[in-house]
């Protein structure tokens, strides 16, 4: 982040920030026990402070038209802000791996809307223009998530991971360590960014079965059930990384790794990883409508994609909301369409009355 200049002088300030920059950091040493979350933070408050450094803006002179603005330049960064996931200190790295979504716009309008709230609190700034954002989208959060794979969408997927290129020896590791990141993914319904920051050490075997400790959103911890299935895949994809099939409990390598070394996987590269699986499965579907959607998925479709499966396999809705660590039932709810699908054939069942006494004749 690049240092801005200084606020106006105010005898109320609660925090010792001399700049822009400071003022971010302040914010963001209030979630230093919550390592996810201030992932997060991080990301798009350094954002939103490049965006402003390249209008020659300050957090304090940000309006709601601004913000209007930040809004559009999200859903289209420019060029000049996309590239590939690089680490931070790489001279090519880039804030972008792309457009983000609505979903993805709203939530760090959020995040911004809250570093505003945290520097009014703390009497740096005067006012909060990202409350004065309206959501538009909370009726339609209230219906059933259309962000999952269909059956056609799926059988795409498991063949464009069979037929992954595996002709020199990074392209095989490359196969293997995907197959194993999209088997992780489905078969727990995990988020990237716990997948990011997993240690094959957080799986644990208590009472002879396996479990993931996971820190999910908040901080909070919650194991999650790892099936033997997934147990075997991770066997394979240790074995293929030169690594004992079986976990210590004390280790302290990532769950997924870089190619070519033990550190772990970028949240950025899981992203672009799910992508790429994606537009190969694209490539071998037929089917049109299951083409848009695998053209629209990203990592978060195979959260949505799990659960929905999980609730067809009759796994049950209280043991798929633990599993995906929802806050409450009702969010699982959303990915029951079988149960949105029985209340569609049961309309049948109601016709109008002509058309009762044509078939009653």
């Amino acid at each position: 982040m690049l240092p801005t200049l200084l606020p106006p002088q105010n005898p109320k300030l609660l925090i010792r920030a001399h700049s822009d920059e400071h003022a971010v950091l302040a914010w963001l040493s209030e979630h230093a026990d919550r390592p996810h979350t201030l992932a997060g933070y991080r990301k798009e408050a350094e954002r939103f402070l490049l965006w402003l450094t390249a209008r020659g803006q300050t957090l304090v002179q940000v309006k709601r038209e601004d913000v209007h603005d930040y809004q559009h330049f999200l859903a289209q960064p420019g060029e000049d802000w996309i590239g590939p996931s690089r680490a931070r200190k790489h001279p090519q790295w880039k804030p972008f791996a792309g457009p983000l979504s609505l979903s993805s716009i709203k939530h760090a309008l959020t995040i911004i809307a809250a570093l505003y709230r945290y520097l009014g609190d703390a009497g740096y700034l005067s006012g909060n223009p990202f409350a004065l954002v309206k959501s538009r989208h909370n009726n339609r959060d209230n219906l059933p998530f259309e962000r999952f794979l269909d059956e056609r969408a799926w059988q795409a997927i498991m063949q464009a991971l069979a037929q992954l290129p595996e002709d020199s020896a990074k392209d095989h590791a490359h196969a293997v360590r995907t197959r194993w990141l999209i088997t992780l993914m489905y078969l727990t319904g995990a988020r990237r960014s716990e997948v990011a920051h997993a240690r094959m050490g957080d799986i644990l075997l208590h009472r002879g079965r396996h479990w993931w400790r996971i820190q999910g959103k908040g901080g909070g911890l919650a194991e999650v059930p790892v099936s033997i299935e997934l147990m075997k895949a991770l066997a394979h994809y240790r074995q293929s990384l030169g690594l004992a099939a079986e976990v210590r409990s004390t280790e302290d390598t990532p769950l997924v790794c870089r190619l070519g070394s033990l550190k772990p996987l970028g949240d950025k590269a899981i992203y672009l990883i799910c992508k790429e699986v994606f537009k190969r499965a694209e490539a071998c579907c037929a089917d049109e409508t299951s083409r848009l959607s695998l053209r629209k998925a990203s990592c978060h479709w195979l959260r949505h994609t799990s659960a929905s499966h999980q609730l067809e396999a009759g796994v049950s809705l209280l043991m798929v909301s633990q599993n995906l660590r929802h806050a409450s039932i009702q969010t699982t709810r959303r990915y029951l369409h079988s149960e949105h699908d029985a209340r569609h054939e049961a309309s049948t069942l109601h016709v109008f009355k002509a058309e009762k006494e044509r078939k009653q004749g």
